[in-house]
């Protein structure tokens, strides 16, 4: 028998653990911006374990993009429910129903009801997962980008705002002009500071609007920043059946992730916050040691491994991360460059770290995917590897294997392969560096011309040695080879 996800059916559920608190009784008090996969398998996770003891943390999704659409059809009917799957390395599986979020606005189809329900006194966090690129802004001057046409568009005040921007700011002016407490802005994005990040962008977006508005931002309105951790590929085509299979729920858009999950959150909150710490978060004073650790660390160790791996011919993370050679280049990756320019954590094995990453990566259960690792570039090798190789590069040492990961994207962004087949560059720049790093054949540093994201890496010797060394020799050697001679 197949149950459909819905309210009315939840007790028809057996074998699956599904929400134990009235779903009809939460407030949503965080909305949120940005309802995917990760949104759904961390933090609408975390609040879910949180509303069986305090309803008054529910949150309502907003979706701003034409993709967004379909995370609307297949929410709403579901009374915003979903199944999360965790799929242990040693075949272990835990499907779960998630009740946290109990109402979903598509921003297209009626801005002034986002914009009220962000002017509500019931609201007290708007967090995000916009992704890297979501924040406007250039990754290697830090400047909020005000020629944004959706920018421009949003400002000209001739329409209802489009953007995460607009549509915030113009929340937190009616919550001014009502005499409401401002809300938290809390994001929870894969970007070093983040909070940092929002408050710089959000207060540019307020200045070019109203300077007097971003003043009683600038006041009111706290930002705080946090750390978020759990692998969560795209959801795989076959997942919905397997769920079925398994439990019985015809679920319309399924999450599956890895069982390992943390978030570090800093304690600053304009408006009160969660008790967040009962459900396993990590509040403190400073995240910024714990970040710097995950971001160079799993994300930049991500980056190592996927261009490599593509061009060795892997599809699957698990696979590339069990090849004897790349293993070696991630070990080393991060011990050797990664691991000397982190903070002091004296409450973190960072060598055991190291080791958890090693075997979360090689996780078979999770099928994440090296297309996804491999997608937007140009928003994660600034942020993730490019401060690595400046704190490296200013500290006097050596960059040789964060060198040949950057050349190894110079060689992948070029849209084929070793073996001559085409490869589908998912980035939002594509159309400027896949040329770039075609230049790079003929001109070995071009790919480094693009100052967004390299700044003057271009220009220190320290680094364009190993590079250009890589990357000639992936061009005449191929990845194999240049990843045994670097190794060696």
């Amino acid at each position: 028998m197949t149950i459909t996800l819905t309210e009315d059916h939840l007790t028809s559920i057996t074998g699956t653990p599904t929400p134990t608190y009235d779903r009809g009784a939460v407030i949503p008090s965080i909305v949120h911006f940005g309802v995917g996969g990760f949104h759904r398998a961390h933090q609408a996770m975390y609040l879910d374990r949180l509303l069986s003891h305090d309803p008054s943390w529910g949150i309502r999704g907003v979706g701003v993009r034409p993709a967004d659409a379909r995370m609307r059809d297949a929410l709403l009917p579901q009374d915003c429910m979903y199944t999360l799957t965790l799929k242990h390395p040693d075949g272990e599986v835990e499907t779960s129903v998630i009740g946290s979020i109990v109402d979903y606005l598509y921003a297209p189809d009626d801005p002034e009801a986002v914009i009220e329900a962000l002017a509500s006194t019931a609201t007290r966090i708007v967090s995000l997962t916009v992704t890297e690129g979501g924040y406007n802004f250039s990754p290697a001057t830090g400047e909020f980008d005000a020629a944004n046409p959706e920018i421009v568009a949003d400002l000209s005040g001739t329409r209802s705002p489009t953007t995460v921007f607009g549509l915030v700011t113009e929340a937190l002016a009616r919550r001014r002009d009502r005499g409401i407490d401002s809300f938290t802005v809390m994001s929870c994005d894969n970007i070093a500071g983040n909070g940092h990040v929002a408050r710089a962008t959000f207060l540019a977006y307020a200045r070019l609007r109203d300077p007097a508005l971003a003043e009683w931002i600038s006041e009111h309105t706290t930002f705080p920043n946090s750390m978020v951790d759990r692998i969560t590929p795209a959801t795989p085509p076959d997942l919905a059946d397997e769920v079925v299979a398994r439990t019985g729920i015809v679920d319309r858009w399924p999450v599956v992730a890895e069982p390992f999950t943390q978030w570090v959150l800093e304690d600053d909150f304009a408006c009160g916050r969660p008790p967040l710490e009962t459900v396993g978060v990590q509040v403190v004073d400073d995240v910024e040691p714990y970040e710097l650790m995950k971001l160079r660390l799993l994300n930049a160790g991500h980056q190592a491994l996927c261009y490599f791996a593509y061009l060795l011919g892997y599809r699957y993370v698990h696979d590339a991360a069990v090849d004897p050679d790349l293993r070696s280049l991630l070990r080393r990756y991060m011990t050797e460059e990664g691991k000397p320019t982190l903070a002091p954590l004296p409450d973190v094995d960072v060598d055991a770290y190291i080791d958890t990453l090693l075997e979360r990566f090689a996780n078979p259960a999770v099928a994440d995917t090296i297309a996804r690792l491999c997608q937007d570039s140009s928003n994660r090798i600034p942020k993730w590897l490019v401060p690595v190789i400046r704190d490296r590069l200013d500290a006097g040492g050596s960059v040789d294997l964060a060198a040949a990961v950057v050349a190894c994207w110079t060689r992948y962004a070029e849209g084929v392969d070793e073996n001559g087949e085409p490869i589908d560059v998912d980035d939002p720049l594509a159309d400027r560096l896949v040329p770039l790093a075609r230049q790079s054949r003929n001109d070995p540093l071009a790919f480094l011309s693009e100052e967004s994201l390299f700044g003057d890496l271009g220009t220190r010797e320290a680094f364009t040695a190993p590079y250009s060394w890589a990357l000639e020799s992936l061009r005449s050697k191929g990845a194999r080879a240049t990843l045994a001679e670097l190794l060696s």
